[in-house]
């Protein structure tokens, strides 16, 4: 049964095979008028209509698939910029990052070379957290007492002098910042006279400070005094055993624009710390005092 099923329809797929063959001969043979293209031209005539009518209906459908497939493929796309966005602000931040943390290693490294930074044994730490208020008072780094640091050493960050160890534990230390009303520097400023005074925070100003008890030149000759734009460094003593906290010549700030009747008057000046005291992410601690000597905080001028 199943034998004569198959013979049936190969039968029927060769006579198929043989009329189609025959009709296109006779369809190639035959002269534009003749029957066969008569009936092709009817049947177009016919299913035209149908077949426009169905692309007009079908045209919706197409733009709605077409649209489906344009947004999902955009969702895709997005993603991935989306993720390529992220990778490239992470590298970004890795980039700006190590220059910031490069520019101010070469402040330091020139600071090592120009003012024998190095006889201190200098180390290099991390800033790790910030204090919270406007006045920045105070940083804490990652390096303490296992380091070798301890009370009172002084630190250097950026372009000069930015404060003392306040508080130290095994593996992190608080500085306390020159703008900090603890901190005091012994410090001169460099003209030919070199005065010098104790430079204190600026009350009600966080971005500078004072150089307090200076010597007022003689009236008429202001030109031998403190100058604005002139560097001040940290002066300084050395007293039999008795050393300051501070190396001298240690650059700390220049000369603001000051009122002349402030030197007369008062004895004092206006200075802008040369470190940028809110930004720096990297400093080192002078851990060692001159040989053979003992540190002791500046006394007042």
């Amino acid at each position: 049964m199943h034998d004569k099923q198959v013979r049936r329809r190969r039968a029927v797929l060769i006579l198929l095979v043989a009329v189609s063959l025959i009709l296109l001969t006779a369809y190639f043979g035959e002269t534009p008028t003749s029957p066969l293209h008569s009936v092709q031209r009817g049947v177009v005539e016919v299913l035209s209509p149908v077949e426009q009518g169905a692309s007009t209906v079908l045209a919706p459908v197409r733009s709605a698939a077409a649209w489906v497939s344009d947004t999902l493929h955009a969702k895709s796309q997005v993603k991935q910029l989306q993720a390529r966005v992220q990778q490239l602000t992470f590298q970004l931040g890795q980039a700006k990052g190590a220059e910031l943390q490069n520019h101010q290693l070469s402040h330091l490294v020139h600071l090592d070379n120009s003012s024998g930074i190095q006889a201190y044994r200098p180390v290099t730490a991390q800033v790790i957290a910030r204090d919270p208020t406007l006045w920045y008072q105070t940083v804490e780094v990652d390096k303490g007492s296992d380091d070798g640091v301890r009370l009172h050493d002084p630190v250097i960050a950026d372009k000069g002098l930015v404060g003392e160890v306040s508080e130290v534990s095994p593996t992190a230390s608080i500085v306390s910042l020159i703008t900090d009303h603890t901190v005091s520097v012994t410090a001169r400023v460099t003209d030919a006279s070199g005065d010098t005074g104790e430079l204190v925070p600026a009350v009600g100003n966080p971005n500078q400070l004072v150089l307090q008890y200076l010597q007022p030149p003689n009236p008429g000759q202001i030109q031998n005094g403190p100058q604005p734009g002139q560097l001040v460094v940290s002066a300084g003593f050395r007293s039999n055993s008795l050393e300051s906290y501070f190396p001298p010549n240690i650059p700390i700030g220049v000369v603001a624009q000051f009122n002349e009747d402030q030197l007369f008057n008062d004895g004092q000046i206006q200075v802008t710390p040369s470190a940028d005291l809110r930004h720096f992410t990297v400093a080192q601690i002078l851990t060692a005092p001159q040989p053979g000597t003992e540190r002791a905080q500046a006394p007042p001028g």
